[in-house]
């Protein structure tokens, strides 16, 4: 019942303040009309008291008076007409019907068709405790009984990847240490602890992130997602040496169609080494196989310059076709400073970003990427 009532009121709060402009403007225009009225008897009675005290001739009154009474009969005749004929207020008449009865019973056939009126209200309570599949409901309770529990381990090692990828990275990182508080570290946790340090200084490995990576190698030696930010850690800090001879160390050990195998023989590249090739790859995006280093090497300076703008002119149009590759984007901006070229540069900046939002994880590792080669952002954090 008490839905209903509120219907009823929003109703009739949106009937008046629709139907307001409408009765005002009728009411003003008949009033104007009346005061234009009352303005000529007014400049009759004075034409007569001024030709009573000599001010104006006889002829001089007449006339005068034959303008004014013109101009009243005129004013008269047409709110004679508004009022006779009621034009303006059948139009608010009819805009009344609308809104009064047109509009609601349309509001109301619609719900009936697409609502549920009989369904009951649930409480937040009531929704708790039957989530079903709503990952919000699902979250919500699982903080509140956190709320209650907060030395239940397993349920920040169930929170804390949900906050990162919902980019709840100090929620995430909370819940990270928590769960390795109540449970002890292991190489997932201590891995997410170091993505979500990094996702939020913005794809920089900072000492905390590179100290739980370390940890991570400590408890599973294998890792492939741990070297990788190992090695990043070393790029970033700018030891070069360091950072190729354990990228180049990652894509030995990584299998020969592991999908990391083209980022890996970027950052390879970036740090003054030649990309490996590993038997069965697939030839990376863009990226230059042992043979063409080796073809390149044989070539003049300009015809080699050539042979690497074509390639990256093949990267760029490749992801035109298929925008959704994350690495591919990253090796385009690059490509694209390595070849001084930083209006084009930017431009896939943009167009990563259209992608990749700013406020994703992918799109703040290619803002971090632009913003080390000095490329300009602002505009694109939004």
């Amino acid at each position: 019942m008490l839905f209903w009532i509120i219907v009823a009121i929003l109703t009739a709060a949106v009937a008046i303040v629709l139907l307001l402009p409408l009765l005002r403007g009728a009411r003003d225009r008949i009033s104007d009309r009346a005061g234009e009225a009352a303005v000529y008897r007014d400049q009759l009675k004075e034409l007569e008291r001024d030709q009573a005290q000599g001010l104006i001739s006889a002829d001089e009154a007449e006339y005068a008076r034959a303008e004014v009474g013109r101009r009243l009969i005129a004013v008269s005749s047409d709110a004679e007409k508004q009022v006779g004929q009621g034009s303006g207020l059948r139009r608010v008449r009819l805009a009344e019907l609308v809104v009064i009865v047109t509009l609601p019973a349309v509001g109301l056939c619609l719900y009936s068709i697409t609502g549920s009126p009989e369904l009951p209200s649930q409480p937040l309570e009531a929704r708790l405790a039957n989530p079903g599949d709503d990952m919000g409901i699902l979250v919500t309770k699982a903080e509140r009984h956190l709320a209650q529990n907060p030395d239940d381990g397993a349920g920040w090692d169930l929170l804390a990847p949900i906050y990162y990828r919902s980019l709840r990275l100090g929620d995430a990182e909370l819940a990270y240490r928590n769960a390795i508080r109540l449970l002890g570290g292991n190489a997932e946790r201590w891995n997410g602890l170091g993505e979500t340090l990094i996702a939020a200084s913005d794809g920089i490995v900072t000492d905390a992130a590179r100290a739980a990576f370390e940890e991570a190698l400590k408890l599973d030696s294998g890792n492939f997602r741990t070297k990788f930010y190992l090695a990043l850690a070393l790029e970033q800090t700018g030891k070069q040496t360091e950072a190729k001879v354990a990228f180049e160390t990652l894509a030995k050990e990584s299998p020969a169609d592991a999908p990391w195998i083209p980022l890996v023989n970027e950052h390879i590249a970036k740090n003054g080494g030649a990309p490996l090739a590993t038997a069965g790859a697939e030839k990376p995006l863009g990226n230059p196989t042992a043979e063409d280093v080796a073809a390149a090497e044989n070539l003049e300076a300009g015809d080699r310059q050539q042979m690497i703008e074509g390639m990256v002119a093949s990267l760029d149009a490749k992801l035109q076709e298929d925008p959704k590759n994350f690495e591919g984007w990253m090796r385009l901006i690059r490509s694209y400073g390595v070849l001084k070229q930083p209006e084009k540069a930017a431009d896939a900046l943009k167009r990563g970003l259209a992608v990749f939002p700013a406020d994703s994880a992918e799109g703040k590792q290619l803002l971090a990427l632009a913003q080390s080669m000095g490329l300009a952002t602002e505009g694109n954090e939004q």
